[in-house]
């Protein structure tokens, strides 16, 4: 028995069927939300284009778009209880077909009211991506890899946001007269997109090595004795401890915050870019998506810098970044309306700084609250109450841009005090980790 066992615990090695299946199961989690993605952003990488042709305001198109943060945000909630019933696996699988079907239909149709119902339902149906996917993913590493295999993995959602602004910008593009609305054509081919991942997840994607015949991967931290029940006891409040529930309220609230700021990018940057910058649709798209290539490179030297240096801890190096993400987003302040390059570099930088602790404290920071058990719960907690902050920023930044006739300003001042409440929920973080250990 090594050092750092439990008495009774069982380590399991990994063998060639658990690095094969391990594989399989990283890339098809890993690919599938990526591909949620696909059916996410066609509103917001059409949102001018859209306008341009309904004639509606800043503010309707908020309004619209907040249904889906709205219902994505509770969706985070059902899907917990969901994939507790029905698995990570048919969770994910129901989710991205309903997904799927909804952008399809928004392709069709300008009716306000029809695409606030179908952009709602779709929030639903993508709630189940981060928390069935990270639940699935509990079952196949040990905590002391998590941060470097999560920090990796946790690259698809900004490669998510990033391939599908390129592909959507280029379908924007194409103004010949075979497409006379191509904003319709990013429903059409996000459909395509998230068609063909769906079709690869269900032969690859399995919730854990018992279900292709494997023993378990246990844990040196959370193993039990095999004489007892695979299921943990109910240590508290939905089987988590108080000090558990402090951690991830803990989190919930950095997230809230970090999503706020997140969103805003998403949603209003390329809006940004062509209302105020003057560039043309196709090019806002790609300009913005600096955001993703500085998330790339941050998401992985975050995850891999917690388990190298920090021990495995998580809210260290998340407060180191998050320092830098509220200096990169006060720069922002001072100097992002000063031209496109001003903007573009800076939102490299805020997206550098901020994916790193975005994904290692709502991933592998889930899994370490939740325990491999109670991963998709603590997921789907921390992801509900952090997907709060985008409905807030949607319609706060909306009016904000409609009442001050277009300027930018109190918008990125705004966004610098988003991240300056974040950076203090990690430093909450980090001083209990300090006080005794009881932090992630």
């Amino acid at each position: 028995m090594r050092g750092d066992e439990k008495p009774g615990a069982r380590v399991t090695p990994i063998s060639r069927e658990h690095q094969a299946w391990r594989a399989k199961v990283f890339a098809s989690t890993w690919l599938s939300y990526v591909g949620f993605y696909f059916c996410r952003k066609p509103f917001t990488a059409a949102k001018s284009a859209i306008q341009h042709e309904s004639g509606w305001d800043a503010t309707t198109l908020a309004n619209i778009y907040a249904a889906y943060l709205v219902s994505y945000a509770i969706g985070q909630f059902v899907a917990s209880q969901m994939g507790t019933r029905l698995g990570p696996r048919r969770n994910v699988l129901l989710g991205m077909g309903l997904s799927i079907a909804c952008t399809l239909a928004m392709g069709l149709t300008l009716d306000p009211w029809l695409w606030a119902g179908l952009i709602a339902v779709n929030g639903l149906a993508q709630a189940t991506g981060w928390s069935g996917n990270i639940g699935a993913m509990a079952g196949w590493f040990h905590k002391q890899e998590r941060g470097r295999v999560m920090g990796l993995w946790s690259t698809n959602f900004t490669t998510g946001a990033l391939t599908s602004a390129w592909a959507l910008g280029w379908v924007l593009s194409m103004h010949d007269q075979h497409m006379p609305a191509p904003w319709r054509w990013c429903f059409f081919a996000g459909s395509i997109v998230l068609g063909a991942i769906w079709i690869q997840f269900y032969f690859l994607q399995r919730n854990r090595p018992e279900d292709v015949g494997l023993p378990p991967i246990d844990d040196p931290s959370t193993a039990v004795d095999e004489s007892k029940e695979p299921e943990p006891a109910m240590e508290g409040f939905m089987g988590l401890s108080r000090s558990s529930w402090i951690n991830l309220l803990l989190v919930s609230g950095f997230y809230f915050f970090a999503k706020f700021v997140r969103y805003a990018v998403w949603s209003w940057a390329t809006y940004f870019l062509i209302r105020n910058y003057k560039l043309p649709d196709s090019q806002a798209n790609y300009y913005s998506t600096a955001f993703e290539l500085g998330g790339l490179p941050g998401v992985f030297i975050t995850g891999w810098l917690s388990d190298k240096y920090f021990k495995s801890k998580r809210a260290g190096v998340a407060l180191i970044m998050m320092i830098g993400m509220t200096l990169a987003t006060g720069a922002l302040m001072m100097f992002g309306s000063s031209g496109v390059w001003p903007f573009t570099i800076l939102l490299f930088l805020v997206g550098f700084t901020l994916y790193g602790p975005d994904a290692l404290l709502s991933g592998a920071g889930a899994i370490d609250v939740g325990g491999r058990h109670r991963a998709t719960f603590a997921a789907a907690v921390i992801s509900g109450f952090g997907s709060s902050g985008p409905v807030v920023q949607e319609l706060v930044i909306a009016r904000m841009y409609d009442s001050k006739s277009g300027e930018l300003g109190p918008i990125f001042a705004l966004l610098f005090a988003s991240a300056a409440a974040a950076t203090l929920f990690c430093a909450a973080l980090v001083w209990r980790n300090r006080r005794g250990g009881s932090g992630i």
